[in-house]
């Protein structure tokens, strides 16, 4: 049965994917940059109260995936961080200047995980040749890439989802990128390992007094009023699925 990974922001969205049946959880921070490094205080929470297996993010700024020395640095710090709090494996991508894997720093990345299970994310999706990169890879030790097929969503990606799956000499090719219940019989037929879903929805914010016309975010058209959560019933239908695939 295929593997179902819920990306969650924060700790209240951890404990929900847990409770409604995730396998996996990815955990980030700032959804509207596509996932950052959670903050110290949130690791620290969902270490002490999350018992599925937790790949936080390790990702220092939204945009590109090509890092300076000085970002680099504080990602190995963050790597040291979530090495010495015990989580299982992270999160991370590095592209050079050209597109292709950053080879030099990715083996920096292993040598300061040793025993972590690393997700190289959809970065893979932003390099120039998919198939220089999964061997690039495989010779690192990755553990799985996350990957929508170098597509807007992994459903129009399927093709080369289903092509890296069957070149793939290690790594486990994770289906993500609009990954919903709605589409869950594409993947199944294709036979991918690992689904990658935010299962997410927006929920009004308590808050009765509201500011109008002044916002927080660079996006001036954000409802600061809204938040992002995991959608439980959605991640039980979402497994359910699976269960049923197999039965």
């Amino acid at each position: 049965m295929a593997l179902l990974e819920i990306c969650c922001y924060g700790l209240t969205c951890a404990k929900a994917a847990q409770q409604a049946g995730a396998d996996r959880i990815e955990l980030c921070s700032a959804p509207k940059e596509g996932g950052l490094t959670p903050s110290a205080g949130v690791l620290k929470a969902v270490r002490k109260e999350v018992t599925l297996p937790v790949h936080p993010i390790v990702r220092p700024r939204g945009g590109d995936f090509c890092y300076s020395q000085a970002e680099f640095s504080t990602m190995l710090d963050d790597i040291a961080f979530l090495r010495d709090l015990g989580f299982p494996g992270l999160v991370i991508g590095m592209l050079n200047e050209e597109g292709g894997v950053d080879r030099d720093k990715m083996q920096q990345v292993m040598r300061a995980a040793p025993g972590m299970a690393i997700t190289f994310h959809r970065a893979f999706d932003m390099c120039a040749n998919p198939l220089i990169a999964l061997e690039e890879l495989t010779d690192l030790g990755v553990a799985r890439i996350l990957t929508s097929g170098q597509q807007a969503s992994a459903e129009k990606g399927i093709s080369l989802i289903t092509e890296l799956k069957q070149r793939s000499r290690a790594p486990i090719i994770m289906a993500g990128a609009g990954v919903r219940l709605n589409n869950m019989e594409t993947f199944i037929a294709a036979g991918v390992d690992e689904l990658h879903s935010s299962a997410g929805r927006y929920t009004p914010s308590p808050m009765r007094y509201r500011h109008a016309g002044v916002s927080m975010s660079a996006d001036t058209d954000a409802d600061e009023y809204s938040r992002y959560e995991v959608d439980p019933q959605a991640v039980t239908a979402m497994k359910a699925a699976l269960t049923r695939a197999v039965s």
